[in-house]
């Protein structure tokens, strides 16, 4: 039937690589992996042979069916030395592409015989990844059937076959649970969406729109995949050729993307993150110990802490050279926007003898960037998405310390200290660390994680502390502070953090009162028409305040916010604060009485 000439031409087209620009599908790599099928003379002479012995004794009708039926190219597709082969390069590729990219994988067999027979291939060689029950194990066979298919059939097919789809099903749409690989002639090819499906294994003559449809279930969009792939043993080839010609043109450069394309990529950005550090020049420096085999983990650490004191270094230059806050930031961002370049490229061709060559590199540059661009945590187990994303690919695992991220601190060999017992010993070792770079730029994060936790207990000094650390550095990108100077200067400020801790036993008061009394005191005008005496009298008074006042979510429920904001103004009132500066100081206790809110929460009831 010809759609178009019942109903017209099309009102508007959006095709596959209108998709791919607006982000709602992902582009399609191919790549040939062909596994002959072509007899010798001598193998088809034992092969006449051995069928002789199987068809002896039949009537010459039967001979002659079962002789067609292993004629046929399924039967050659299926032969036992190929499947050997077809599941040893399998298994080796897929576990390469789960090194690079998390995610799921689909084999499409020729029949359910094959299928089968491929799986039991499979796990001879990872008997790890089978289970008898269904939900467990690493692969499972999806097809039909019933009980009268041979025993061997039976444990794919399952007693209740439609309830057993439907819970294989849903453990392949969980990205987390161990189901990564799935084996189907026809089920799912079509209508079944896995956005994690990233690898599809094609040994089956395919054709047309249902070649299209089937090679859509890799196209999905999912966090960390840069495009799907399409692996031919069969020989798609010419079939995805014509398949596509009834597509635009753009569509062709969407879907079957040769793989030598990802390759030139992955070369590309190998050749510019190298060019940054130039291990082969004295100027540059040489990360290419840490990835010889037996290297200790200390020496590994050694050569991070190395590395990272170089790109640092790099930094800086640039963004002592640039002429605006935009050039700044973008000095900043070079490296690890071309390292997470790099790292989309070895995911898309991370199967080949190219990118295997370069894996150990590539995840040592990985564990760079992660380290540089890793926030300072109290809860080293608060990782964000970027960083469990980072530490689930494992591109560090053979080239550096573990397969987590590398910590900045540990990398500088100065740990984690507390910042509120920081000795004149431990500011001495960060002052004489010989990576210069690495000793500021570990300091400051340091600086940083203590700020974000002081913010829970005392907003307003916090936020004094952050805005002079901003300022510290800044002036150090521009070249205003010298190396040496901003180390003093950080060290400085570590000090006055720590003694900031005991103001309170100066002035008489709670830390929460401490907290109040600066938000009130944030206003210079206000501290000297009321004095110190003033606002620490306000600051006790506002403590037991919102305590009384502070409701199970009250600061996210309009009316019981209206009724606090009224309880500090009438206080505030009662004790004679400035009423022009009201305004003000009532937002900045009631900010600082929010981050208080988890812990007071009916606690004056």
């Amino acid at each position: 039937m010809n759609t178009r000439a019942i109903f017209g031409d099309y009102i508007d087209i959006y095709d596959i690589a209108q998709a791919v620009e607006d982000g709602a599908t992902v582009p399609i790599y191919y790549e040939s992996r062909l596994v002959r099928i072509e007899l010798d003379d001598d193998v088809r002479e034992e092969l006449d042979d051995e069928l002789a012995g199987i068809v002896e004794g039949l009537s010459e009708s039967e001979e002659h069916r079962l002789s067609q039926k292993y004629s046929r190219v399924e039967a050659l597709v299926g032969a036992e030395p190929r499947l050997k082969r077809v599941a040893d390069d399998l298994v080796r590729h897929f576990e390469n592409r789960l090194e690079a990219l998390d995610g799921k994988g689909m084999i499409v067999g020729m029949s359910r015989a094959i299928c089968v027979a491929l799986y039991d291939e499979i796990i001879r060689l990872r008997p790890d990844w089978h289970s008898d029950d269904d939900n467990e194990g690493v692969i499972k066979v999806v097809m039909t059937g019933s009980s009268s298919d041979p025993a061997g059939f039976q444990q794919h097919i399952g007693k209740r076959p439609k309830a057993r789809r439907e819970l294989l099903a849903k453990r392949m749409k969980d990205n987390a649970d161990p189901l990564k690989l799935v084996i189907v002639r026809d089920m799912w090819l079509t209508g079944f969406d896995v956005p994690s499906m990233h690898t599809m294994y094609v040994d089956k003559p395919m054709r047309g729109h249902g070649l299209m449809q089937a090679i859509a279930r890799v196209n999905r969009v999912f966090k960390g995949k840069p495009g799907g792939l399409v692996v031919d043993y069969i020989g798609l080839a010419q079939n995805l050729k014509a398949a596509l010609g009834e597509y635009s043109a753009g569509d062709r450069e969407q879907v079957g993307i040769d793989e030598a394309e990802a390759i030139r990529a992955l070369q590309e950005r190998y050749e510019i993150v190298r060019a940054m550090f130039n291990p082969e020049q004295a100027s540059g420096f040489d990360y290419r110990p840490a990835l010889v085999p037996g290297t200790s983990a200390r020496l590994k650490l050694t050569i991070m802490a190395g590395a990272l004191d170089h790109v640092l270094g790099q930094q800086q230059r640039e963004s002592a050279q640039a002429t605006s806050d935009e050039a700044r930031k973008a000095a900043q961002k070079r490296f690890p926007d071309a390292v997470k370049a790099l790292s989309v490229a070895f995911a898309l061709a991370s199967a080949s003898d190219q990118a295997a060559a370069l894996r150990d590199e590539v995840g040592f540059f990985e564990a760079v960037r992660a380290a540089l661009v890793k926030q300072s945590r109290d809860d080293s187990d608060r990782k964000s998405p970027q960083e469990r994303e980072l530490a689930i690919r494992q591109l560090v695992s053979r080239a550096v310390v573990s397969t987590d991220i590398i910590d900045i601190m540990e990398a500088a060999g100065i740990g984690r200290p507390d910042i509120s017992i920081l000795s004149d010993g431990f500011l001495q070792e960060v002052r004489e660390m010989p990576q210069r770079n690495l000793a500021i730029e570990a300091l400051r994060k340091l600086l940083e994680g203590q700020i974000r936790s002081r913010s829970r207990s005392n907003l307003t000094e916090a936020e004094a502390f952050s805005t002079r650390l901003e300022q510290a550095v800044g002036r150090y990108h521009t070249n205003a502070l010298t190396s040496a100077q901003i180390l003093d200067e950080l060290i400085r400020l570590a000090h006055e953090m720590a003694a900031a801790r005991s103001r309170g036993e100066e002035l008489g008061l709670t830390p929460e009162e401490v907290a109040f009394y600066d938000a009130l005191a944030r206003n210079d005008s206000a501290r000297d028409a009321m004095g110190d005496p003033g606002l620490r009298v306000i600051a006790a008074a506002l403590v037991k305040t919102i305590r009384e006042n502070a409701t199970v979510d009250w600061n996210v429920m309009a009316p019981t916010r209206a009724r606090m904001r009224t309880a500090v103004k009438r206080l505030l009132r009662k004790y004679g604060y400035p009423p022009d500066m009201q305004d003000e100081a009532v937002q900045n206790i009631l900010r600082q009485a929010e981050e208080f809110a988890p812990l007071w929460a009916g606690s004056g009831r």
